[in-house]
């Protein structure tokens, strides 16, 4: 209970006073005195946190009158400890503390030896010295404070990242599924022939499978890094294959070295051609699709474009493409989105190998 530690506090401060007292063999004759001024030089200790400097003014006040009566007592040291947390509780104004410090370790050298102004060592020990520790001990708690604050920060920063990739890719993924079984679904319904219903339907499967594939391996993939989730530009005819119609025709076009590519750079690379191609399906009456890749020793160059008309600009930046363009930042690399002058829309995306922008 906080209030038995305050008493606590101060009948062990009492105690030392007087048990310090009694070990340097100075016990006065009046022994009820000096365990009335040990207390009353420690009572202050219970104010010490709404009034700090009222305490140190009381708990020094009650000390000077101690010396007078008892001489050698050591009641000044509970006092030194009052000023410590009198600056630890009050901050802002150390200067003042020390000032009456001063002030009171002047009045202690008058009365113990009659000097005006006591020796350089006993002000530096007992006026100078608890100012100092206390302010010291407050820098050390405030720096710890802020160094916590600091890591609450990060965490939550960290948790946000997290909750924004796990967003992104449960769209890019499961999104891009649905989209294209919908596709698949609108070709059975428009087909006469059985044969090519029972292929609608066939890929209708296959694309449910890979969509509830994809969701399992994000769901057990959480806790590691999001490079955990395989899909890459190897993938890109397969996904090609998926999206494409009767009425819309989708070519993968790959020009430049050839190379393993940086897994990061891999896998945003699939995710923004999927994205866009996604895109063209909802949005686009295009029927035709080139996606262009051209690899070098710099990074990598997407390029998706149609030949439809461009969606109105109140589409043009939904979650999709806010994806994209948060995907290609953390590689330090730049995307445009955006009619072409020669009709249809562009999505282009510039990925540096090794994290250099273009």
């Amino acid at each position: 209970m906080p209030w038995l530690r305050e008493v606590l506090l101060v009948a062990g401060a009492a105690i030392a006073a007087a048990l310090l007292t009694a070990l340097k063999g100075r016990v006065p004759g009046d022994v009820t005195l000096l365990v009335v001024f040990s207390v009353g030089v420690s009572l202050p200790l219970l104010v010490r946190r709404v009034l700090p400097l009222t305490a140190a003014v009381a708990s020094a006040v009650i000390a000077l009158a101690g010396m007078v009566q008892l001489h050698r007592w050591e009641g000044m040291l509970v006092t030194m400890a009052v000023f410590c947390t009198a600056v630890y509780h009050r901050p802002r104004r150390p200067a003042l503390v020390l000032a009456v410090s001063t002030a009171w370790m002047a009045g202690i050298g008058m009365v113990i030896g009659g000097a005006v102004v006591p020796m350089l060592t006993d002000m530096v020990i007992m006026a100078i010295a608890p100012v100092a520790t206390g302010y010291a001990l407050r820098l050390h708690r405030d720096r710890a404070d802020q160094s916590l604050r600091v890591q609450r920060a990060e965490a939550e920063r960290v948790l946000a990242e997290e909750r924004t990739w796990l967003a992104r890719n449960v769209h890019d993924s499961v999104g891009h599924h649905l989209t294209a079984i919908r596709l698949q679904a609108a070709a059975a319904r428009r087909t006469r022939g059985e044969t090519s219903a029972t292929r609608a339907l066939e890929v209708i499967s296959n694309l449910s499978l890979s969509a509830l594939t994809e969701v399992r391996d994000l769901l057990r993939t959480l806790s590691e890094h999001p490079a955990a989730l395989q899909p890459g530009t190897a993938d890109l005819e397969r996904l090609a294959g998926q999206l494409t119609s009767a009425g819309r025709t989708i070519t993968i076009r790959r020009t430049g070295t050839a190379g393993v590519l940086p897994p990061a750079v891999d896998h945003t690379a699939y995710r923004v051609v999927q994205e866009a191609l996604t895109n063209v399906v909802r949005h686009s009456t295009a029927s035709e699709v080139t996606v262009r890749l051209r690899q070098d020793d710099r990074g990598l160059r997407v390029e998706v474009l149609d030949n439809g008309a461009p969606a109105p600009a109140s589409q043009a930046e939904g979650q999709g493409i806010r994806g994209m363009r948060e995907r290609v930042r953390l590689l330090d690399g730049t995307l445009s989105v955006g009619p072409v002058d020669t009709g249809g829309w562009r999505v282009r995306a510039d990925l540096p190998r090794e994290g250099s922008a273009w």
